[in-house]
């Protein structure tokens, strides 16, 4: 039986860890896993991490690694020590660094899931071509999650807009993690290809990642369940 649970990753972009044990709390069990970026793991640091992965949650740590081969390695090697479930890399670093970081991630954790990140979802192909990238997005997205799967990686973070030319093009058999998630009628904020709950899971992601609908609502328990539910229409559609 489909749980969408088990899909759903809530976002805590946040700048302390009361703030985002306030947002946990008030999910509840609408959500299993929660994802620690930038802006909370500067600000607390590792601790917050081992806090909510002590408490039975998984964490998604999306800290977008991207360096010299050695430094990611190193980077990963103590990302996975602090018992996250997921966490992220930039394809773009290239396929020595992306297998650099698998088999640091290996070394730790078996179950550690590695996932390449290919082009942002605040991105768009005007965006692309002033990084000195030409051609169609799509095909750069294609491009990069390619090269992470064939260097190792589990899977990749696309916007749900790629996600079913990922599978046709790469197959079944790895993840895709789609950011840039709205429920219909919700602002898209620093979004530039932006998708529902439903549109996303339709089209083939593993795992969505919703923050601020979730996040900045008055009762986010009742926010995540909303999205759970529409996850659910999609699946039995």
């Amino acid at each position: 039986m489909y749980d969408p649970r088990q899909n759903l990753i809530v976002a805590l972009d946040v700048s302390s860890a009361a703030a985002a044990q306030t947002i946990v709390a008030a999910v509840g069990v609408s959500a299993l896993t929660f994802k620690v970026g930038m802006q909370l793991y500067t600000a607390e640091g590792p601790s917050v991490v081992r806090d909510l992965v002590a408490s039975g949650r998984r964490v998604f740590l999306d800290l977008k690694y991207h360096d010299i081969p050695n430094t990611v390695a190193a980077a990963v090697r103590e990302a996975a020590g602090l018992g996250v479930s997921m966490l992220t890399i930039h394809a773009s670093g290239g396929g020595k660094m992306i297998h650099a970081a698998v088999e640091a991630a290996r070394t730790v954790n078996q179950a550690l899931m590695v996932l390449g990140v290919t082009v942002l979802t605040s991105m768009d192909e005007m965006d692309l071509d002033k990084v000195g990238v030409r051609g169609h997005l799509q095909d750069q997205v294609l491009r990069l999650a390619g090269l992470a799967l064939t260097s190792g990686c589990h899977g990749v973070v696309a916007s749900a807009m790629e996600a079913a030319e990922l599978r046709s093009e790469l197959g079944k058999h790895f993840l895709i993690v789609t950011p840039g998630v709205r429920p219909a009628g919700k602002d898209h904020g620093d979004q530039s290809r932006v998708v529902t709950p439903a549109q996303a899971i339709a089209a083939g992601a593993t795992y969505i990642v919703v923050g601020r609908p979730i996040t900045g609502a008055t009762n986010p328990g009742a926010e995540a369940r909303a999205i759970l539910e529409q996850m659910s229409l999609a699946v039995s559609a």
